[in-house]
C-alpha cells in the first residue's frame, strides 16, 4: 500500500460539490478551498431526471480556484432524494486533473462521494514536481490518506534537495 503525500487525496476534490462531505480538502501541496465557485463548461449538457444524472459532453472543463478537472465527458449523479448532493461522478475520455505543476492523467476516473473512494483507470499517471507514479489503476480513499497502485506501477522519486 501506497501512503500518498499531498497529491493524492486531492485527485478529483475539485469535483467537489461532494463539498460538505470533504469539508477543507488539502491537496497538490495546499488547501483547497471547497466553498469557492464551481464553474463548467462544456459542449452540450443532458439531464436525465429518471436516472438522477447529467452528463456534460465535449471537451468539459471544470474549475474551482486553482485546480482544473478536464475531460471527454463527466456524468454527475446526484443522491436519491435530493437534487442538491451529488452521490458519484464519473469522467471520462482524456481526464486531466490539475493544480499549478501537480497534475494526474488518465483515462477514466470514478468519485463515489458517500465513500470518499475515487477510481483512476487507463494508463494512469500522477506527477507532483519531479516525482511521478504510473500505474493501470490507483484508488484513493481519502477517509484514510491511502492509495493502491496496481497494473505494472512504475515510480520516480526525487531525492530531496
Amino acid at each position: 500500500m501506497i501512503r500518498p503525500g499531498p497529491l493524492l487525496p486531492v485527485i478529483l476534490s475539485l469535483m467537489l460539490a461532494a463539498g460538505p462531505a470533504l469539508g477543507q480538502a488539502t491537496g497538490f501541496g495546499r488547501a483547497q478551498d471547497i466553498k469557492e465557485p464551481v464553474e463548467v463548461t462544456a459542449d452540450s449538457l443532458t439531464v436525465d431526471q429518471k436516472t438522477g444524472q447529467a452528463t456534460f459532453s465535449g471537451n468539459v472543463l471544470i474549475g474551482q480556484g486553482a485546480m482544473r478537472l478536464s475531460a471527454d465527458s463527466v456524468t454527475v449523479t446526484y443522491a436519491q432524494g435530493d437534487q442538491r448532493r451529488i452521490s458519484a461522478l464519473h469522467a471520462q475520455g482524456n481526464v486531466t486533473l490539475a493544480s499549478g505543476e501537480d497534475a494526474a492523467e488518465a483515462q477514466a476516473a470514478d468519485y463515489d462521494v458517500e465513500t470518499g473512494t475515487i477510481v483512476l483507470t487507463g494508463d494512469v499517471l500522477l506527477s507532483q514536481g519531479g516525482n511521478l507514479l504510473a500505474g493501470d489503476k490507483v484508488t484513493v480513499n481519502l477517509e484514510s490518506g491511502t492509495a493502491d497502485a496496481s497494473g505494472r506501477v512504475r515510480s520516480v522519486l526525487q531525492p530531496e534537495n
